[in-house]
């Protein structure tokens, strides 16, 4: 089940009003991404693609939270509202290697909820299509994904399944071409242009902070 457009929007921004920070123009730019990409491939729904995508990060309306508590947290609030549709994307996609990411005992509830779920799903069109999304997608634009790969990386370092997601997040740029017979960026608006911007990583105001922002 998913909410409609429009409850969505309202959604997000409900939730840029409990926490804000760039999160929310980007989680519009991946919506807009998947839209734009899911219409050119058969078989999928580009509205179901950009309602998904919006709300992949919606977890963050609790505050500057680390991946696990993101992921876990959107997946509660979106399945208390009875969108399982979007509660599977807000576990699948911040783990683009899926079950390979869990090569280790999590040491937290959240973290053993994710792996048990993770373990026990098959990513589909859409858990890939919004992983590779939110490569390609900042608050200010859409970017190629190496410039989005440094940008994160900038961030919060660099650890060994960053390579490997990498990896996997350019076989699924390979998918979808495949599918819509033209490159992925050739859809995404304005991308030559905001792939040369530079603008300074993104810091949470740390006084809002639960975890490590991710």
């Amino acid at each position: 089940m998913l909410p409609t457009i429009q409850e969505a929007k309202k959604e997000l921004k409900i939730a840029g009003q409990l926490n804000p920070g760039p999160w929310t123009a980007h989680s519009v730019n991946v919506g807009i991404a998947a839209r734009n990409i899911a219409r050119k491939v058969s078989g999928m729904d580009e509205e179901k693609a950009y309602i998904v995508g919006m709300l992949h990060d919606i977890g963050r309306r609790v505050g500057i939270v680390n991946i696990p508590k993101h992921v876990y947290e959107g997946y509660k609030y979106a399945m208390k509202k009875g969108w399982d549709e979007v509660a599977r994307i807000c576990m699948t996609h911040s783990y683009p290697l899926m079950k390979e990411e869990f090569n280790y005992e999590p040491a937290t509830e959240e973290e053993k909820a994710i792996k048990t779920y993770i373990l026990n799903c098959q990513a589909d069109d859409y858990d890939k299509l919004i992983q590779i999304c939110d490569a390609l997608a900042t608050d200010y634009g859409f970017v190629i994904l190496e410039k989005r790969f440094v940008d994160v990386t900038r961030r919060y370092g660099i650890m060994e399944t960053y390579i490997q997601g990498w990896d996997t997040t350019f076989k699924n740029k390979e998918y979808f071409e495949a599918k819509i017979g033209c490159s992925i960026y050739d859809v995404l608006p304005d991308i030559g242009r905001t792939t040369l911007l530079c603008p300074p990583p993104w810091k949470p105001d740390k006084s809002k902070t639960v975890g490590v922002d991710a």
